[in-house]
């Protein structure tokens, strides 16, 4: 269904309702010609009145000086179907305002056009083609977002080149007072304030307002990073530079990535929000039908963990085009060999999974990490050990695809440089889809990975593999806005800290309350759950870490952290221990036609049911904070007169993340439309249920 009405005003002052008339926008310019907008919700200030505009380099600001030339007004109304995700269906439902500036002084144009869902609010800056403004370069954007008071935060340090931290939940009073403790160690990162934070930024009001504050369809143009100030509590737009400090080179005509506010007095509706996504295009892609949904198994878990190597040996100082890996002593720890890999073939096949990963199985580990090096991987040639063509054959003799792992070093001009060989490669080996990697500092120097030129090249990687039908999974990029709608290929990110951060020192218990409300927004999260050894010493005795987890909570996690790319992470030996829980993650859906949240609250739990897609079963998540809950569902979602059997795998009455992490209980229920369940979740811990429906 299609609706396009179009009303014309002149105007200086406009404003707009959400289709149900519960969100309110207002545009106006102030006494000095500055542009600003406001946001009620039900009569309430989500964003009070706040500036909008650039400062440009060598140039006047556009910040102030306007008159309105013009406005417009337009319904748009439609459905459309995604290649995978939560849904089957998304709704694409808006009341858009496009308001045309001119400003005197300069005789430039910009245009601001708003966006009103239901859910919240989406607008962006357009600069039509014009005599007075060609091409230019951004100082900063002066994009505000006031808030109505000292809002509870989930919040991360601003940085250029991570979004590995921890989760701080706070006042935002608070922030510059608790900074310092939330920047920890990364392989690249570059905080630039004490007041600065990045984007999703989860905020909660005293009176119970839910609001996100992101963007979308980051295309050409650098990564929104805000700048708060903590008197006022006034957001303000920062962008990440390149490496002489511009933030961004652009060309009319053009305009910038949206800006977004998902808001509702529920929580629950902020995950449920699809406006990021309707916001981006409709998909590139005339032929979608060689994307599909992935559940894999790899060689990596025992690498983190530091009980294997990704380096074929450890000598040093090693130059790819003027060594033989075959006079190099091996140093017997090296997971990425033939026979090995095949162990995890043969598991994958024996299970159902669809592909393998396999991380260190080409040249240049040895001397990669942290060494600024230019050709550092040249992504085709395989250590001694790995024979690719057996592996591809085993590997389809087996049914199971082999998934390609490509790290760069940072060194995206390398990646560039080898990128259709590397891709070629792939399809001429069995691979279609890749997991690449930007560990450390960006070459070329200088650069940062969230800027606009990394922000190109993302998007060039993705694009390009697309030319051979090949799916992308990228770690260390920038965070997701929304274009896996128009680039479905893009499968999966990371950006964020993911569960390698268990063997690192652990990440919160609270962490996956929180990243749906965060991380999640823009898209899926190659998480990568499913370990049932919580102890990292059982795989190597140095390493003291553990899950902060319960067995019964990493199941939970395939159904509340989404994603059509599902790893079970941990090793097989660990999961032939356990193959009662395992069934789990062998039965869970990772593609969906129906998503329900149930309960939540970020930062204490999340309980959400998933229905498969073109099937009858429904899946059901829960996870908590370290205090432990009691869940109670209602699964009236389930279809009226039918039956089902319901199989919960939960904590046991003894568990807890940290003192008894693996003790589970399994118990089968029958269940209809009527029924109501009520389940303990540990501390650390949670539940899964699937629920079939039966004839009996």
């Amino acid at each position: 269904m299609f609706c396009l009405c179009l009303l014309w005003h002149t105007a200086a002052a406009e404003e707009i309702k959400s289709p149900n008339g519960q969100l309110r926008l207002q545009f106006a310019l102030q006494a000095d010609g500055v542009p600003t907008y406001r946001l009620t919700y039900k009569g309430r200030d989500v964003i009070k009145t706040s500036k909008l505009g650039f400062d440009l380099k060598n140039a006047p600001a556009l910040t102030s000086g306007f008159a309105v030339a013009a406005s417009q007004q337009r319904t748009f109304d439609e459905t459309w179907t995604p290649v995978w995700g939560e849904v089957k269906t998304i709704r694409n439902h808006y009341n858009e305002l496009a308001v045309t500036l001119t400003q005197a002084a300069t005789s430039r144009t910009l245009r601001v056009r708003f966006r009103v869902f239901d859910d919240g609010l989406g607008f962006r800056y357009e600069f039509p083609k014009q005599d007075k403004l060609g091409h230019f370069v951004v100082k900063e954007e002066r994009t505000q977002f006031a808030l109505a008071g000292d809002h509870k935060a989930f919040w991360l340090p601003g940085d250029y080149d991570t979004q590995e931290y921890s989760t701080v939940t706070s006042n935002l009073s608070e922030v510059r007072g608790k900074m310092k403790d939330a920047v920890t160690g990364n392989a690249s990162q570059t905080t630039f304030s004490p007041t600065g934070v990045q984007t999703p930024l989860m905020l909660k009001s005293k009176d119970g307002l839910y609001i996100n504050i992101h963007e979308a369809a980051l295309i050409d143009y650098s990564c929104l990073n805000l700048e708060l100030n903590d008197q006022t509590f006034v957001l303000e737009s920062h962008l990440t530079p390149d490496a002489v400090g511009d933030k961004g080179y652009l060309q009319t005509p053009t305009h910038s990535p949206w800006r977004t506010v998902v808001v509702s007095d529920r929580a629950g509706a902020i995950l449920e929000s699809k406006l990021i996504l309707n916001l981006n295009e409709p998909t590139k892609y005339k032929d979608t039908s060689w994307i599909k949904p992935v559940k894999y198994v790899g060689v990596w878990w025992e690498m983190i963990t530091g009980r294997s190597s990704w380096a074929y040996t450890d000598a040093t100082n090693i130059k790819l085009d003027s060594v033989d890996y075959r006079t190099l002593k091996p140093n017997g720890k090296h997971a990425a060999n033939t026979a090995h890999v095949k162990e995890y073939i043969d598991f994958a096949a024996l299970h159902g999974f669809d592909a393998v990963l396999v991380e260190g199985w080409n040249t240049g580990w040895e001397d990669w990490f942290g060494q600024s090096k230019d050709y550092v991987f040249d992504f085709v040639t395989p250590y001694p050990d790995f024979d690719v063509q057996e592996l591809h054959r085993y590997a389809a003799s087996k049914n199971v695809k082999m998934m390609m792992h490509h790290e760069t070093s940072g060194s995206a001009r390398n990646y560039e440089r080898h990128m259709d060989e590397a891709y070629k490669f792939m399809v001429d080996n069995g691979y279609n889809a890749v997991k690449s990697g930007y560990v450390g500092n960006i070459l070329p120097r200088g650069e940062h990975h969230y800027g606009q030129w990394l922000v190109n090249h993302y998007l060039y990687a993705i694009t390009k593999a697309a030319d051979y039908k090949i799916m992308v999974n990228a770690h260390e990029a920038v965070r997701p806005t929304g274009l896996s709608r128009t680039y479905p290929n893009l499968i999966g990110n990371e950006a964020a800290r993911g569960t390698e951060y268990e063997s690192f020192g652990g990440n919160n218990a609270d962490h996956t309350t929180i990243l749906p409300f965060t991380r999640l927004m823009g898209g899926p999260m190659d998480y990568t759950p499913g370990i049932f050894q919580t102890k990292i010493s059982v795989l190597n005795p140095q390493n003291k870490s553990f899950v902060h987890s319960t067995l019964a909570r990493q199941l939970a996690l395939y159904v509340t952290m989404y994603s059509p790319l599902q790893m079970a992470a941990d090793l097989p030996e660990h999961y032939n221990q356990h193959l009662d829980a395992f069934q789990f993650i062998k039965d869970v859906a990772i593609d969906w036609d129906d998503t329900q949240v149930l309960e939540a609250e970020p930062g204490d739990y999340i309980t959400i049911a998933r229905k498969a897609k073109g099937k009858s079963s429904w899946f059901i998540g829960s996870t908590c904070d370290e205090n432990g809950r009691t869940s109670t569902v209602n699964l009236r979602f389930l279809d009226r007169g039918k039956k089902y059997v319901a199989t919960i795998y939960a904590d046991a009455r003894d568990a807890h993340y940290e003192k008894n992490p693996q003790a589970y209980a399994i118990r089968k229920v029958n269940v209809t439309s009527k029924s109501k369940l009520s389940q303990y979740c540990a501390p650390g811990g949670g539940y899964a249920i699937s629920v079939v429906e039966t004839t009996r």
